[in-house]
């Protein structure tokens, strides 16, 4: 062994100058840069001094320069093909990545090599492959480290961020750094302090702001539209181990007062005040997973995920999220400010359990896997706070907003002469309605599980959310408690908020069918059916017929568009007939329908009301077409809204 390291030392410059002529030959011929050391050295036996280093790609900018390197290798692991570093020294330079235009100075480096595609084809063994990579990654971290004036650059067509690293120190596993932020919006001074040993493979960091008040995250708020902060951030590595085949990596880390501000994640700062992860990852040769033994603190809610990818045979992805027992007060009051707006105020007595599974196989979509189970014990909400739900059970005013802009006022209530109670809603119209939107609203508690699989299937194929799952529960709490914003706050506080809505006994299912009847959308500055049964017919919403309920249950998707249903000649279109047929057909075969009250269904839909003015009609006579477009309409007036 004497004789080897001897050996290798005497020809040590010979592998330096062979591995730089490698390393300058690869940069050029992969990655078309031009890779550049002034001056290299060693000192003593295994120390390395190089100068003037440099990665300039063609016709780009620098990617990086930096003036002195100065590091040592343990001689014994490049002896057998392992680079690993024991001392580092960085003197004065810069790291940049640069887009401008559509030209990235990084580009070629991600470009993947023909090797790296032919073993992307290959099945990897994921603990083998995640384990050599963290060995090699650690292997390049040095046990003692002194890193001075080393600025990291990012411009992205002049969204910009750098981070002047003044100090970074690892000495005797203790690290200290001192770092300067500058962005187009703020500058700030952080500091991470802690404990790291690379060969051991533990750390536990603290990341926090030398400054008063919270870390700001750079450049996102101005590439993302993503404005976030928080006071500290904690990393705990206790573990990182193999055995079995299988890759162990266990620790946790916590955050306090994250902030974060994104118009698709709600309309206001969402604050989470302490937040924490225990974590426990296990990589086999064919799967990836968080195991269930690993929990996730939000304030005082504490859960217990899984999460796993595995190709043995199929591709199967596989979420379990259970909560264990907990006090209902205690939940409401952990959920995140900002978030669920409408929960705050909000009181509840009892303690509840959840639990759900999700299990979705790649090559066998329709055998999805959704349970969601909650387990309640004397669960009862005292206080509704901001989400007055009982208010739907009395007389209230309706704003509908469209495009952001809130509609005129409408109120719901005997004291509104279009208001329709149930009773005087055709019998057909409430059936078309409940088969095309509904057709379990008696019998269901707000959510559809069989609906819900079938919209996660077709947006997984589609990789967007093309269908939704929403029974008139949610469309109902939607409306009367809450904007059309897309966030993911509305959608959040919709869920709970029909739950609440559907297992409290608030409100009855007739009355709440009767308020959905009385607030949607019918047509342009048409709400309810008191208001559509004249726009469209000139009736009273008892004496509609079955082809004209058939024709108001299809335009509810879109009824500002219900004009496309017609053809120049004033009458419903022959696509419009065949879906209308397709939904009587399903009735008829649920006995929602029967074949009697399909008698008079040959007779047309006549539009007679006001709606006809929208029409584009075709007027022929003998000796002209002239295609006639009628007035604009003129909206129905707007009802008071004073309280009875």
């Amino acid at each position: 062994m004497v004789l080897a390291i001897l050996g290798l030392f005497s020809f040590r410059n010979n592998l330096l100058e062979q591995l730089l002529a490698k390393t300058t030959s690869k940069a050029v011929t992969e990655y078309n840069c031009d890779f550049i050391i002034k001056e290299a050295s060693f000192e003593g036996l295994s120390g390395i001094n190089l100068n003037e280093v440099t990665l300039v790609p063609k016709n780009a900018d620098t990617i990086f320069k930096i003036h002195k390197i100065k590091t040592s290798v343990n001689l014994m692991q490049l002896f057998f093909g392992d680079l690993q570093l024991g001392t580092l020294e960085v003197q004065n330079g810069f790291v940049q990545l640069t887009k401008k235009g559509n030209v990235k100075n990084f580009a070629a480096f991600l470009k993947k090599s023909e090797e790296e595609q032919d073993s992307n084809n290959d099945k990897k063994d994921y603990a083998a492959f995640t384990y050599r990579i963290i060995s090699k990654i650690l292997n390049l971290v040095p046990t003692d480290m002194n890193v001075q004036n080393l600025v990291f650059k990012l411009d992205d067509n002049g969204k910009k961020a750098t981070i002047n690293i003044k100090k970074l120190a690892l000495i005797n596993k203790n690290i200290e750094t001192t770092i300067n932020v500058q962005t187009n919006t703020f500058t700030q001074n952080w500091k991470i302090k802690g404990l790291a040993d690379p060969r051991m493979k533990t750390a536990d960091i603290r990341f926090f702001n030398m400054d008063s008040g919270a870390i700001k995250m750079p450049y996102f708020d101005e590439r993302y539209n993503l404005i976030s902060s928080f006071d500290s951030i904690r990393v705990n590595i206790q573990n990182i181990s193999k055995s079995s085949g299988e890759l162990h990596l266990d620790g946790y880390a916590s955050i306090s007062n994250l902030k974060i501000n994104h118009p698709k994640i709600a309309n206001k700062d969402v604050i989470i005040k302490n937040a924490r992860f225990d974590y426990r990852f296990l990589l086999g040769s064919d799967f990836i997973s968080i195991d269930s033994s690993s929990t996730v603190q939000l304030n005082k809610i504490r859960l217990h995920p899984y999460l796993s990818y595995e190709t043995e045979e199929d591709t199967i992805y596989k979420l379990k999220v259970a909560i264990p027992k907990m006090k209902a007060q205690d939940f409401i009051t952990s959920l995140p400010d900002g978030l669920f707006t409408h929960f705050q105020g909000m009181e509840a007595t009892g303690t509840f359990d959840y639990n759900l599974n999700f299990q979705f196989n790649k090559n066998k979509p329709n055998q999805l896997v959704f349970e969601s189970k909650i387990k309640k014990e004397n669960l009862r909400i005292t206080k509704y706070g901001d989400a007055n739900l009982n208010k739907i059970n009395d007389s209230f005013v309706y704003h509908a907003i469209i495009k952001d802009v809130l509609q005129r006022p409408i109120l719901v209530g005997t004291a509104n002469p279009n208001f329709t109670p149930l009773d005087q809603i055709s019998p057909y119209l409430q059936k078309c309605v409940l088969t095309s939107e509904d057709p379990s609203f008696f019998t269901h508690r707000g959510f559809i599980n069989e609906a819900f699989k079938q919209s996660i299937v077709k947006n997984i194929r589609t990789k967007k959310f093309s269908r939704g799952a929403s029974t008139i529960s949610m469309q109902l709490i939607k409306n009367v408690f809450l904007t059309r914003e897309k966030t993911l706050s509305r959608k959040l506080e919709e869920i709970l908020l029909v739950y609440l809505l559907e297992n409290n006994r608030i409100s009855s299912k007739e009355r709440m069918l009767e308020v959905y009847f009385n607030i949607i959308e019918w047509g342009p500055d048409v709400y309810g059916i008191g208001e559509a049964s004249q726009f469209y017919f000139q009736k009273k919403p008892i004496d509609l017929t079955l082809n004209e309920c058939l024709y108001l249950a299809r335009i509810i998707p879109s009824p500002s568009k219900f004009m496309r249903q017609f053809g120049s000649d004033g009458n419903l279109s022959d696509s419009s007939k065949k879906v209308q047929n397709f939904l009587t057909n399903i009735m008829i075969k649920r006995g929602v329908l029967s074949i009697d009250d399909t008698i008079y269904k040959s007779q047309p839909v006549i539009i007679s009301g006001t709606a006809r003015s929208l029409l584009k009609i075709t007027v022929k006579d003998s000796t002209k077409v002239d295609s006639i477009v009628m007035p604009k309409f003129i909206p129905i007036s707007i009802i008071s809204t004073t309280k009875k």
